[in-house]
């Protein structure tokens, strides 16, 4: 039996990635999980509004997504912890800059350069509507087609109210098989 717990947003866990921006001549970093798929040609980071990195996204009109995997969770990890209007996090990540000038963790083995179109504000958090203008996979995660391979890639996931960070990797089936099993057996 299912009961009623609450107005909740239970659609965690959701994936963990480093933003990173600009300040001035060296990168800022922090964590964020919460991140969204607008449309097929956008993406949505939500930061609250107090965070440092938000001012320094609006300056420079890009932000980098970097997808965090279990090994360099730690560092990933210290950027949510510690705000860079108190202490740099520039030297925390060995970093390149893309295309568009964001700050792109050369650990990553998945970052996304994004130019913001739109920000708006709702429940003290600012969401950063973004296009992405370039996505940087390393080889070993890159299958037919230019697509990524999430098994491989195995990001990190955050999941919400319990603060855990959660493995990722198993592949358990196509999208969409299930509907052919169901017809060959009708």
């Amino acid at each position: 039996m299912k009961r009623n717990i609450g107005a909740k947003p239970a659609l965690y866990p959701m994936p963990v990635i480093v933003v990173g921006a600009m300040n001035g001549d060296e990168p800022t970093w922090t964590l964020v999980a919460h991140t969204g798929i607008p449309s097929h040609s956008k993406i949505m980071v939500s930061l609250a509004g107090a965070h440092f990195i938000n001012g320094c996204i609006k300056q420079a009109g890009v932000l980098s997504v970097n997808v965090v995997d279990k090994s360099w969770l730690d560092r990933a990890d210290f950027c949510g912890s510690v705000s860079g209007a108190r202490e740099s996090k520039a030297d925390v990540f060995a970093w390149t800059a893309g295309e568009a000038g964001a700050p792109l963790i050369d650990d990553a083995k998945l970052s996304m350069e994004c130019r913001v179109e739109d920000v708006y504000e709702i429940d003290h958090f600012e969401n950063f509507i973004c296009s992405v203008v370039g996505t940087y996979a390393d080889d070993s995660i890159v299958i037919e087609d230019g697509k990524v391979d999430v098994a491989a890639l195995r990001p990190v996931l955050f999941e919400m109210p319990t603060y855990t960070y959660l493995a990722t990797g198993e592949k358990i089936a196509d999208c969409l098989s299930f509907a052919k099993v169901r017809k060959a057996t009708e």
